[in-house]
């Protein structure tokens, strides 16, 4: 570690790592609807200067289970 930089500059950083590693980074309102829809595919978010610059995901990942196959 740098001795220059106080260690609780880290602290936020350190946090946000926590919550990437362990996937809390979506809200619970976001998670619940991606729960309702029974979403698999893959949500990307960019992020620039602590903005969300741009958000997706690929729709061909959802999964119809309830709808006959008829």
């Amino acid at each position: 570690m740098d001795p220059a930089r106080h260690p609780i500059e880290d602290l936020p950083f350190t946090e946000l790592r926590r919550k990437v590693r362990s996937a809390e980074v979506l809200s619970s309102s976001v998670e619940r609807l991606l729960k309702e829809v029974r979403f698999t595919g893959r949500l990307s978010v960019v992020i620039e200067n602590g903005r969300v610059l741009k958000s997706g995901y690929e729709e061909s990942y959802f999964s119809h289970r309830d709808q006959p196959t008829g």
